[in-house]
Formats: structure tokens, C-alpha cells, sequence
């Protein structure tokens, strides 16, 4: 059996009058021609991403920021402690 693929607007539409629950999902389901197991999936995928919905996209994009600088950080650390390393093997090849 090969798997449906359903447009976003449908998978709103559908999510959206299964969380208003006016009908049951197996009307909404028969409604639609979605399994009302697909519908129950769809709704619980939104609402756990709600939380997220609701949160300033400033705040994600500093978390990301600053996680990006703590990497970036890092490798300068890194490549500081290489070139002192390298320094010191310089010098003691060079007397």
C-alpha cells in the first residue's frame, strides 16, 4: 500500500477542526478522506510544537548565536594552543 501524501494546507485544515472538537476525528476523517489515526498524529504534532509557536524568534536566533560563538570560541582556543605548540617546536629546531 503506498502512503498518501498530503498538501500542508490539508494537514492545517484538518488539525485545525480537529482541535476546535466539533466533529469526532472519524467525521472529520470521512470528511476529508484522512484516517483518523493520521488526524490524531497531526494533532498531537501540533501541540507540541505550540510552546514554540508562541516564543519571540529574537530568542531562538540569539540561542543559536550564541551557541555558534561558544563554537567559535572554542576553536580559537584550539588553534591558539596549536600555534603556541608550533612556536615552541619552531624555536627549539631553530637553535
Amino acid at each position: 500500500m503506498q502512503k498518501r501524501k498530503h498538501s500542508n494546507e490539508l494537514k492545517a485544515k484538518v488539525t485545525l477542526e480537529a482541535l476546535r472538537g466539533v466533529d469526532t476525528l472519524n467525521v472529520i476523517g470521512k470528511r476529508y478522506g484522512v484516517h483518523p489515526i493520521v488526524i490524531a498524529k497531526w494533532k498531537k504534532h501540533v501541540v507540541e510544537l505550540m510552546p514554540d509557536l508562541f516564543s519571540r524568534r529574537h530568542d531562538r536566533e540569539k540561542d543559536s548565536w550564541e551557541q555558534r560563538e561558544a563554537e567559535l570560541f572554542q576553536q580559537i582556543g584550539q588553534l591558539k594552543y596549536e600555534l603556541d605548540w608550533l612556536k615552541k617546536k619552531a624555536a627549539i629546531f631553530a637553535e
